[in-house]
């Protein structure tokens, strides 16, 4: 066998180079993807200087696609990130062709950003949504509603190919966006035990309720209440949502949580052990019965 000379051995490490800088994912671009995403995690958010900074993200992805440098399947994930922010149809039509594309270049992406950009696409045009991932306020009553959908195009098979809710699940989902908040509600009572009996009210209504008394809200309600320290009403209120939600192994964990800050270790167990029979998987419970060497049969 014939060693290869110094130029063909150039040649070889060129040539990995190149494809290694093909199959790299465009660092700039992911900043300017996760800048995106983050400004609107932020409170309190100016829309005026937010509308400027998108602006300019969309102008430097536009750059760094006419200098060829948007390759990989998650550098046009990002492009989508970044265009689908845009005012007009130009940009969302940009952000479709890129969701797609980062979709095609590989298939375990989350392809719900694709159905979303298709969605929001068509919403700028005036035309019905497809898949139902778009959900906009009425001015006159202030009230969530899914923007008009055309069901006909799209089975619930596809949306769930696409991450997307069914049309009977979009539903539910609209009616939880106006359903009322038990915060707001405590805040006007400014007492614990209006807002118990108003929880055990509400969740006996089943569909019927006005507010949003699900098994995770009142968990959020009762962290809410521990981070203003509240502790005693906090116990209360985990406590309440195992009895209202008795199969809920998220519900005895939390409750165990808050029992073993507060030292009742006990009957943090004991609540521990209930979440581990419950949900075998859960490791939060396993890992906490183990160092309390208790091994559940």
């Amino acid at each position: 066998m014939t060693k290869p000379n110094f130029l063909q051995t150039i040649t070889i490490l060129l040539l990995s180079v190149t494809t290694f800088s093909q199959t790299t994912d465009n660092p700039e671009l992911q900043k300017m993807a996760d800048d995106d995403q983050n400004a609107r995690k932020q409170p309190n958010i100016d829309w005026t200087i937010l509308n400027k900074e998108d602006k300019a993200r969309r102008e430097r992805t536009a750059q760094l696609f006419k200098e060829d440098r948007i390759k990989t399947a998650k550098d046009y994930l990002n492009a989508g990130i970044v265009f689908q922010h845009g005012s007009d149809s130009i940009d969302s039509a940009m952000a479709v062709k890129s969701f797609e594309k980062a979709i095609q270049l590989d298939e375990t992406l989350n392809k719900w950003w694709y159905a979303a950009a298709v969605d929001r696409d068509l919403m700028r045009r005036g035309k019905p949504q497809l898949y139902g991932t778009q959900f906009v306020k009425n001015r006159t009553n202030g009230r969530w509603e899914r923007y008009k959908i055309d069901p006909t195009q799209i089975t619930d098979e596809q949306r769930k190919y696409y991450n997307v809710e069914t049309l009977a699940e979009q539903e539910a989902k609209e009616r939880a966006m106006n359903l009322k908040s038990v915060s707001a509600y405590y805040n006007e009572q400014k007492a614990i035990d209006p807002i118990i009996k108003l929880l055990k009210s509400e969740v006996a209504k089943g569909k019927q309720s006005e507010y949003d008394v699900s098994e995770e809200r009142i968990n959020s309600f009762g962290y809410e209440l521990l981070e203003l320290g509240k502790t005693n009403e906090a116990l209360k209120i985990l406590k309440l949502n195992t009895e209202l939600y008795p199969k809920g192994f998220n519900t005895f964990d939390s409750y165990g949580e808050i029992l073993l800050q507060t030292g009742a270790t006990k009957k943090a167990l004991q609540a521990y052990q209930k979440s581990l029979k419950l949900n075998p998987d859960n490791d939060n419970a396993k890992k906490i019965l183990e160092a309390h060497n208790i091994r559940m049969k």
